[in-house]
């Protein structure tokens, strides 16, 4: 293979590397290029390099103009953030027995390995192409980065985000628990459950209405009803609908390793686990509504039976998060949603740290249009029958308000009047709303540090808008501050929901204490011209995920080069973390178009 030396080759004729080696003599300043084509060896050798290229940029071109925006600045940010995308593909091989048993041509690994990491999910056989969080930084599958992934890659590759989703919810990948597997690190532990969302959006943005892939919708919802019931069992400790999870994807947001066993028995209930099992409810009610009428205008009952056991469902946890223990986990005095830790024979404490976890309950908000409802009438009349015999729940819920602008039903956590309150903290720039998104920390505790004393010692959570200053999670990621892509786009989604419920006539402050009114609408947009501009070149060439490095300002071989970090310092804009990440952060190819 090299000179013909055979005995340079693995005798045991495996493996997977090869290099080809040329020796050039290159002049200083000088460049060579090499034209290298993989092929079977009866194959003649392509010769016409350049016009390939030529051809192949022109039908890239070509694909890109029919999903991107007319704006060259859009349309850069737009398209950068796709092929990476594309780039962030890679072959993925972790067959857990085979790593629990060792290399068959090394010395056998320690007898722990087989009582260590991820040795409960022996079932797992992952060969597979996979989008990748970061090929560099993190070149392994992370469950809920590739959810957000899927929702851009439905408009760039509709095929791939179908597959990759179903994927997740194979025998090989899913656990026969139900539970979906995390990420290499740790299978077990615990995401947010934003993958029904994701198979639910891509299923809507691969084709337009009357041409959707209803089998691939069914194929997700079977397997999803697994996945939704290991959460019921498992998260909801004491049966009231009210859901911890642990740190639940957001690292070191909280005061304390919420993913750790608490001290003297003590457990916690969490405004966030709950918002996103009452987010995962209605985006399953959502799924059985739209399989539960056939194309034809027939009903297909099992399915209309499943939307009835998921509004009931999404109900008692929405009442549960409002009124369990008189409020809930919401706050009157502040205004806000709070987990709360519980001790025998204490009353609960509700720990005050004002960040994404008390948002979160905004994103559980979904319309039932009222003519979709009377083709139903199983649904229907379950329906009637359980808001006729729930009325109390009225008072705090927004669930089945009848009105808005477009004949539908509201179903969402905060009331009216809540959720005025929560989006006053949302706007508000000495609060959540940075020049570039939403933070994860309120900036209130920049100056306010909130503070707890547990056993073990006292605990701190101050605002730190870029790079971690705790060692939590390796402190490699930050959620005390910056501002991260996934929720805000869900908080986008869901206030472009309201409005389309409210209208014009619901308006508020944007920013907080301006006197400027906008729609909820307007909102939206808003947040997201925000995040759109951390990719945005100024006068002088400069954007500010760059820090101001003057080579993407003015360098002809760096101007051009977008980086799509991990997350975003949320007072200059600056990147932080893994660079490459263009996963979830190529949503902004989505968000361009809203702002």
């Amino acid at each position: 293979m090299v000179d013909g030396e055979s005995d340079a080759v693995n005798p045991a004729q495996t493996g997977t590397k090869a290099a080809a080696l040329y020796r050039l003599n290159i002049p200083a300043g000088g460049s060579v290029t090499l034209q290298l084509r993989l092929c079977e060896r009866a194959m003649t050798p392509a010769t016409e390099f350049d016009a390939v290229f030529a051809q192949r940029i022109l039908e890239a071109d070509a694909f890109y103009q029919t999903i991107i925006a007319l704006n060259p600045v859009q349309a850069q940010i737009q398209r950068q953030a796709l092929a990476g995308l594309l780039w962030s593909k890679q072959f993925y091989y972790y067959v857990v027995p085979e790593w629990l048993q060792g290399d068959p041509a090394f010395p056998p690994p320690p007898e722990e390995r087989l009582s260590g990491r991820n040795h409960h999910w022996q079932h797992l056989y992952a060969r597979d192409v996979l989008s990748m969080p970061d090929k560099w930084e993190y070149p392994w599958f992370a469950a809920w980065d590739a959810a957000f992934h899927m929702l851009p890659f439905a408009e760039l590759d509709p095929d791939f985000a179908k597959e990759q989703l179903l994927l997740f919810l194979r025998e090989w990948y899913m656990h026969p628990n139900g539970q979906i597997p995390a990420y290499e690190w740790k299978f077990s532990d615990v995401n947010p459950p934003v993958h029904a969302w994701a198979c639910w959006r891509v299923y809507k943005i691969a084709a337009p209405a009357g041409e959707r892939d209803r089998e691939f919708l069914e194929r997700c919802f079977q397997k999803l009803l697994l996945n939704f019931t290991w959460w019921v069992n498992r998260k909801d400790s004491e049966g009231h609908n009210l859901f911890a999870g642990g740190f639940l994807g957001l690292d070191n947001i909280g005061i304390f390793d919420r993913s750790q066993p608490l001290p003297d028995g003590q457990r916690l209930e969490q405004a966030d686990g709950t918002a996103w099992m009452a987010f995962y409810a209605l985006t399953m009610l959502n799924m059985a509504l739209e399989l539960a009428q056939r194309p034809d205008g027939t009903v297909n009952t099992a399915y209309e039976d499943m939307a009835s056991k998921f509004f009931e469902h999404f109900v008692q946890i929405v009442d549960a998060i409002n009124t369990v223990g008189d409020e809930g986990l919401w706050d009157e005095e502040d205004g806000f949603y709070y987990d709360e830790l519980h001790a025998e024979g204490q009353p609960p404490l509700a720990l005050r740290t004002r960040s994404l976890v008390g948002l979160l309950p905004l994103i559980a908000v979904e319309l039932l249009d009222e003519g979709r409802i009377a083709k139903l009438p199983g649904f229907k009349k379950r329906m009637d029958w359980f808001l006729q015999h729930r009325a109390d729940l009225a008072h705090h819920v927004s669930y089945c308000v009848k009105g808005g602008t477009h004949g539908h039903r509201l179903l969402a956590i905060p009331s009216r009047e809540r959720l005025e309150r929560l989006l006053g903290y949302l706007l508000d720039e000495k609060e959540f709303l940075s020049p570039f998104g939403i933070r994860s920390l309120s900036k209130y505790h920049e100056g306010h540090p909130y503070r707890l004393h547990l056993t073990g010692g006292d605990l701190t959570v101050s605002y730190v808008p870029g790079e971690s200053d705790s060692h939590m999670f390796g402190g490699n990621s930050n959620w005390r501050g910056p501002v991260w892509f996934p929720i805000a786009y869900l908080i986008v989604e869901a206030l472009e929901r309201y409005h389309h419920f409210y209208g014009s006539d619901f308006t508020v402050e944007l920013p907080t204490g301006s006197g400027k009114r906008v729609t909820l609408q307007g909102a939206a947009n808003e947040i997201s011209r925000r995040l759109c501009r951390l990719f945005e070149p100024d006068a002088t060439g400069h954007r500010p995920c760059h820090n101001g490095d003057a080579r993407y300002a003015g360098d002809p071989a760096w101007k051009d080069l977008l980086l799509f970090h991990e997350y975003f310092h949320a007072d200059t804009g600056r990147g932080c973390g893994a660079s490459h990440q263009t996963g979830w952060t190529a949503l902004v190819a989505r968000l361009v178009r809203k702002s």
